[in-house]
């Protein structure tokens, strides 16, 4: 029996020190910048379901600041709060649909720790989705934060520690979804998503907790007993969007992009009739561009040899502001 519960420590502190990916800013980060062109249209509505200030203590009323206004549009720093275990169901212009890496992405207002850029103050939220506005369906959450000491107002979290959780990212930067990781779900069409749905984290470790997809506590500031308490929601930003006229697929108007993965110099095949003012945009995970191209011939060449190794974003555009998105991976 000993040797048994040996190995579940062992088992549990090999978990423990697993890694996602860290803050904005550091290697590896996949936090996207608000002024990414990635993004291609932004929340149009919410409706909200206010949240406790403190839901150990009823007495204290809900939160009160913001309104659901306030997570429409682009991100601005004016914010929604949700509080405890509160409700936001964001609706778009268009079905966001999967396409290659992350479909869409939520902002909160986290702010950095400056004496250790790792971590930084963040309030979470599970996100949901739902292809017709009644069943919705969670993306897979996992926290790695310790449970034993209750994270507050003062506290710190490191972002490396957290994946698929809103509010993972400082604010002015997007924590990114895949829609891909959900699909063969049952009763979800990840091509025709019409709501996405934040539920706050009330980040108790005792009682009240919530838990992440493997039932760990997830450890988040609590109590916040004011008005301004919980998740403070200030957009969703949409990157993959059901569109009208040419769409950007392979299969539709004969674009390919080889070879991927790429070593030196990336090739964008035009096949057929070259549609005007057709641009294709380098940008890295985080939406920085690094450069720009006119495509105006049937084989265009986009020299990579200069750039490291990694995952980089070419983002196509026409003259009718049509998109498409291919993930490309330098070698």
């Amino acid at each position: 029996m000993k040797g048994v519960y040996f190995l579940l420590f062992i088992l549990y502190c090999c978990n423990a020190e697993a890694q996602y990916a860290p803050q904005a800013g550091l290697p590896g980060s996949t936090a996207i910048s608000a002024s990414s062109s990635l993004f291609v249209g932004w929340a149009t509505h919410c409706s909200m379901q206010r949240g406790l200030m403190d839901i150990a203590d009823p007495s204290l009323g809900y939160v009160s600041s913001g309104d659901s206004s306030m997570a429409t549009g682009v991100p601005d720093g004016y914010i929604v709060n949700l509080g405890d275990s509160g409700i936001a169901v964001l609706t778009f212009a268009s079905q966001i649909i999967d396409g290659p890496g992350a479909d869409f992405a939520v902002f909160e207002n986290g702010f950095r720790n400056t004496a250790d850029s790792s971590k930084a103050f963040l309030e979470l939220a599970f996100v949901e989705v739902s292809s017709d506005g009644v069943n919705y369906f969670r993306f897979p959450a996992s926290s790695l934060t310790q449970f034993n000491v209750q994270l507050g107002n003062g506290d710190y979290t490191d972002a490396a520690q957290l994946n698929n959780l809103a509010g993972k990212y400082v604010a002015t930067y997007g924590t990114p979804f895949d829609l891909q990781e959900l699909a063969g779900t049952a009763g979800l069409d990840i091509n025709n998503i019409t709501h996405v749905r934040l539920i706050d984290v009330v980040g108790s470790v005792s009682g009240h907790s919530s838990h992440d997809n493997s039932g760990r506590i997830i450890n988040d500031p609590y109590p916040t007993p004011f008005p301004t308490g919980g998740f403070d929601l200030d957009a969703v930003g949409v990157i993959h969007h059901a569109t009208t006229g040419i769409a950007f697929a392979k299969d539709d108007i004969a674009l390919v992009v080889y070879p991927n993965p790429v070593t030196d110099n990336l090739m964008v095949s035009v096949k057929g009739s070259l549609p005007r003012d057709l641009i294709a945009t380098l940008t890295s995970v985080t939406g920085n561009v690094l450069q720009q191209v006119t495509l105006s011939q049937a084989i265009n060449t986009i020299p990579l040899e200069h750039y490291p190794a990694g995952m980089y974003y070419l983002v196509l555009y026409d003259a009718n502001g049509n998109k498409w998105v291919e993930k490309v991976t330098k070698q």
